[in-house]
């Protein structure tokens, strides 16, 4: 059975994340550049082009699925029985949906990172739901690390099976384990003559899992010489179809009811030797490899959602008519639309921008993937709340209801509640600013990291100190000399004062970050809040060049549309101003005084504003769960690492 685990210490937390990242990069980075502060505008300008006789395989079957989808997908219908029809999942997989990156040699439609993205938003547009079948399925399911990390009998044995529709499921999260691998319980023991192991455990919040015939699950395996890391984790093709794969409760959730997810259980659940992906010890990697591509599926949903709000607020805007005007020309109104109007502009140019650097294959774009889906995730979530604001009780009532009064049934309440989960699942918000906040820092670690590394000596603490000073003592000065203003950038029109933006704001960001080393050394990590407003600096950054470069793309196709350069000018506007508030509070906050406040709350010091309200059911139970032995913690005084 599986081996239970007591919590991990945040040193094991730390040591088994930092294992499993990518620590070189052979290729470059227009993210990394800019937190390093390099504007490289050569890497994504002009706007990468899509292969023409890829996208002319793609138009036909971009075609078919908005048919498919306009005629067979009713995402109102679904949500109410919480449950997409396996006829809907079938015809899609007709079409090819479950196999459109999937080579064509093992069946699949062989198409790009930007073809499937537009799939996929065509799909979510009607319902996020459906589109969560394809996307868990080829995202982080089993075709994408298949394809990345499998051998050529994996490859030939189930890749035709996914491209025909068998759906897959990543089976990663249990009871303990979130973004902290480290706890995993989940337990693969490999028999005596190495022809199989024995796989034990329970997975929880598997998307697609109570109905996926194929699985990729990661477990941990035994510490042995050769493999790396005290708690190894390895990643498994395993068959729902096998003896001791069951599948246990069914998840309901406020938003996207009619997902498939749920609780999957492994008892001696007999796995060949052949089955294991890439190697042991190598499963976190893994998976971190195949969230870079995979994370850009989640901004195209958002994207998607995001257009259909702006289309049915614009129309409302112009035909609800309150004192005497429509109200999208009273200004309280018209302030929310022309921000979604252009805030739906960034988000389609950003999405656009990192799958086109993604399909070219020339750059790497963790960095890019993260920000895009930390950025869509979250002005997605905004825009909802635009949308329900400016259809106002329309928009708080459902389909159902607006339907039976003989109203326009457009779901903004489904919309809402779908859209909540974006910035919490595949890596909820705190820990990808915490992703990419260690990877902005790298090239500043790889150079002066050592210098505040308590397991060095003394003497080599102090080496690496003098050599950081002498490569800093250069560094710093260049990140205040660099040019740009005017005529810098002139070729960009109107848009070049954008432009120049970037660039200054690029090298003091970096000059930023540095200030944050020096000022927080080691402790840096601990400054969550502090991390995460520089990493929110760079996000907007890589949105503005992207508004930027599409406007300049879309521009040079057709000179007598202005309306790119006018939505690019209004983003990088809203972009400016949140950029300037961030660095205003850097340094300047109440972080630690917040922080001090939450920890007192957990101990109960302000237990007496709780008052005067009924106690929920499960409160009694959770209070004698209080009074069982706790781990200890860390003091109360300063912020805890993550």
């Amino acid at each position: 059975m599986s081996t239970p685990r007591s919590p991990s210490n945040a040193q094991e937390s730390r040591d088994v994340a930092e294992g499993a990242r990518e620590s070189r990069w052979v290729k470059r980075s227009f993210l990394r550049e800019i937190f390093a502060g390099r504007l490289s505008l050569e890497l994504v300008h002009p706007h990468p082009e899509q292969d023409p006789e890829e996208a002319a395989r793609a138009a036909p079957f971009l075609e078919a699925v908005r048919r498919f989808v306009e005629e067979h997908v009713d995402g109102d219908s679904f949500d109410r029985d919480g449950w997409v029809p396996e006829s809907v999942l079938e015809g899609l997989a007709e079409l090819g949906a479950f196999g459109i990156k999937i080579p064509r040699e093992y069946g699949g439609l062989g198409l790009s990172q930007i073809s499937y993205n537009r799939a996929l938003a065509l799909v979510a547009s009607r319902c996020t739901a459906t589109g969560a079948f394809l996307s868990a399925h080829q995202s982080i399911g089993l075709p994408t690390p298949l394809v990345l990390f499998g051998t050529e009998e994996q490859k030939r044995a189930y890749l035709p099976r996914a491209a025909r529709g068998e759906l897959s499921a990543f089976a990663l999260t249990e009871q303990m384990v979130g973004s902290d691998p480290a706890n995993m319980s989940t337990f693969a023991e490999p028999s005596a003559d190495g022809s199989h192991y024995t796989l034990n455990g329970e997975k929880l919040w598997t998307t697609n899992g109570p109905r996926a015939d194929l699985l990729v699950v990661m477990a941990r395996t035994a510490a042995r010489e050769g493999v790396r890391g005290k708690h190894p984790i390895s990643a498994f093709i395993v068959e729902r179809s096998w003896p001791g794969v069951e599948v246990g409760e069914v998840c309901d959730f406020m938003g996207m009811r009619a997902i498939s997810n749920g609780v999957l259980r492994f008892r001696d659940v007999r796995v060949p030797a052949e089955n294991l992906l890439w190697g042991e010890g190598l499963g976190l990697k893994l998976a971190l490899i195949t969230l870079n591509t995979g994370r850009l599926a989640l901004p195209a949903f958002c994207t998607a959602t995001a257009k259909s709000q702006l289309r049915a607020c614009r129309a409302w805007a112009a035909k609800r008519v309150q004192w005497g005007a429509p109200i999208g020309q009273h200004d309280a109104v018209a302030q929310m639309l022309g921000r979604m109007t252009a805030e739906v502009y960034a988000m389609e140019a950003a999405v656009e921008l990192a799958a086109a650097i993604s399909t070219q294959g020339r750059l790497d774009i963790r960095l890019e993937a993260a920000i895009a889906k930390l950025w869509h995730s979250e002005k997605g979530w905004e825009l909802v709340n635009y949308a329900v604001q400016i259809l106002g009780g329309r928009g708080y009532e459902t389909t159902e209801s607006l339907r039976r009064r003989g109203e326009d049934p457009f779901p903004a309440e489904r919309q809402l509640r779908d859209a909540r989960i974006n910035t919490i699942f595949e890596g909820s918000s705190e820990i990808m600013r915490l992703f990419i906040a260690r990877e902005a820092v790298d090239e500043h670690l790889s150079v002066a990291g050592g210098a505040v590394d308590p397991t060095l000596s003394w003497p080599r603490r102090a080496a690496v100190a003098l050599r950081a000073a002498a490569h800093y003592s250069l560094w710093y000065p260049r990140q205040w000399l660099g040019w740009g203003w005017w005529p810098r950038y002139r070729s960009f029109g109107p848009l070049a004062r954008h432009m120049r933006f970037v660039e200054r704001t690029s090298r003091r960001l970096a000059r930023t970050l540095f200030r944050a080393i020096v000022r927080f050394g080691a402790g840096l990590e601990r400054r969550q809040a502090v991390l995460g407003r520089l990493v929110d600096i760079g996000a907007e950054l890589f949105v503005m060049t992207a508004a930027n470069v599409r406007a300049m793309k879309l521009a040079a196709e057709d000179p007598e549309d202005s309306t790119p350069v006018e939505l690019a000018d209004a983003a990088c506007s809203l972009a400016r101003r949140r950029i300037a508030a961030r660095f205003r509070t850097v340094f300047r906050n109440d972080d630690t005084e917040i922080y001090r406040v939450a920890a007192r709350a957990m101990e109960g010091r302000y237990a007496g504003l709780e008052g005067g309200i009924a106690d929920e059911p499960a409160l009694a139970q959770q209070e004698r769960a209080d009074e069982e032995p706790q781990p200890a913690r860390e003091e109360v005084g300063e912020p805890v690492a993550t």
